[in-house]
């Protein structure tokens, strides 16, 4: 059993952009989450879940995580984390593929007797949780956090796209709510008809960690870049489904702009080839990851995939001007032209867009403290109310309508 590791949660009741807090009642509730990855790679989901569990626990609440594990993870986990059976994604090693639920996970299961299952993958492992929770009469709920259904066309089987969408318009059918991210891409969902009750779970910042005062001109200069430099920076998993094609198209367009590029992936050898100017730092967190936020002038993010933007939060909090494409979980961060810029996700549209930033400083610091400002209204803490007070109404709407029947 894993060593429990304590998370800090915002004590600030900011008003954020989501519905008011729920009055979550005194029931202490047992819940199963079932995941993809919880600890062996970091990205934005990884972080959420993470945070959400630690605040579970110290609400009083119970909970166990099924998936799968690797002898080396990436960070010591929060809570306790029970291995399921995987493999390693082919072309993807780092990344485990869950195959499903093993007899000692349903063993463990019909001991825990869990009040809600939550789902944050529409895989095998998430699948097999599915199935055992309409059988059990337990109610289940999902957190969206990636269109997975939009990989296939950065890797050449876009034609795969289609049934992968209905595929989970079928998953997401059967879980009483599906939580996004973000109001886009809540809209999205609804559009593709992809879940039923469609209801935001949000995503904090630090905005302790993550602010202007992390820059750090000396840190600068250590890399290479003059203090007169428009810096723009890259933060995420290197992969192709982020976008890292057209942020080299893009920066390779416009004169005087110097690259620098937070975090590792299998993509990296090639992003580096393509962008032999530009200084990679590999995976940062904490405080040397609020300094590289800081430290840059512009944050490019031309990923579409994003359901929310983790990453681009962070950069608000820093004052750090966004650059963002137009699609959903941007879009609900990035205001065009008061908390930054938004291009359709393409270097033709991006790269006149980046020019006016890196022309017009005071533009640029403009929209900097405007996203900063913006940023301080996403509260952990008031976003976790209130998911837990969405898991009790699907607990209490569950228990009434067996009940009724």
């Amino acid at each position: 059993m894993a060593a429990r590791k304590r998370i800090a949660i915002e004590n600030s009741v900011n008003n954020t952009p989501q519905s008011p807090t729920k009055q979550a009642p005194g029931r202490k509730l047992r819940i199963a989450l079932f995941s993809g990855n919880y600890n062996y790679v970091v990205d934005g989901p990884v972080k959420a879940l993470n945070t959400l569990v630690g605040f579970l626990e110290e609400e009083g609440h119970e909970v166990l995580v099924f998936a799968p594990t690797v002898k080396k993870p990436a960070f010591e986990h929060t809570g306790t984390l029970i291995s399921a059976p995987s493999i390693a994604v082919p072309g993807r090693g780092e990344y485990r593929l869950a195959l499903g639920m093993s007899g000692g996970i349903r063993k463990k299961l019909d001991t825990f007797k869990p009040d809600l299952i939550h789902l944050s993958a529409p895989d095998l492992l998430g699948y097999a949780a599915l199935r055992y929770a309409r059988k059990k009469a337990i109610p289940a709920v999902a957190s969206f956090h990636t269109r997975f259904d939009t990989y296939p066309r950065y890797y050449g089987a876009k034609w795969l796209e289609k049934y992968l969408t209905n595929y989970m318009r079928h998953f997401y059918a059967r879980c009483e709510h599906v939580y996004p991210p973000s109001q886009s891409m809540a809209d999205e969902l609804r559009e593709d008809g992809i879940g039923h009750d469609i209801r935001l779970w949000a995503r904090g910042v630090d905005s302790v960690l993550f602010n202007p005062d992390k820059r750090d001109l000396a840190w600068r200069r250590s890399l290479g870049f003059s203090d007169d430099d428009t810096v723009v920076v890259f933060v995420g998993r290197l992969v192709l489904e982020k976008g890292i094609d057209v942020f080299v198209e893009t920066v390779s367009r416009v004169d005087g702009v110097k690259a620098l590029i937070v975090g590792e992936g299998p993509e990296r050898e090639r992003f580096e080839k393509a962008m032999p100017d530009a200084h990679f730092t590999g995976y940062l967190k904490g405080e040397e990851l609020a300094r590289a936020y800081a430290s840059a002038d512009i944050f490019f993010n031309p990923s579409i995939t994003e359901t929310f933007g983790n990453v681009t939060l962070e950069a608000m909090a820093c004052a750090t001007t966004p650059l963002c494409a137009k699609a959903a979980g941007s879009t609900s961060l990035v205001e065009h032209e008061v908390t930054g810029l938004l291009a359709n996700p393409t270097s033709r549209d991006f790269q006149p867009a980046l020019e006016r930033l890196k022309l017009d400083p005071n533009c640029r610091v403009a929209l900097g403290m405007s996203a900063r400002k913006r940023s301080l209204d996403f509260s952990w803490r008031v976003i976790l109310l209130n998911l837990l007070g969405n898991y009790l109404e699907a607990v209490e709407a569950y228990d009434t309508a067996v009940s009724d029947t």
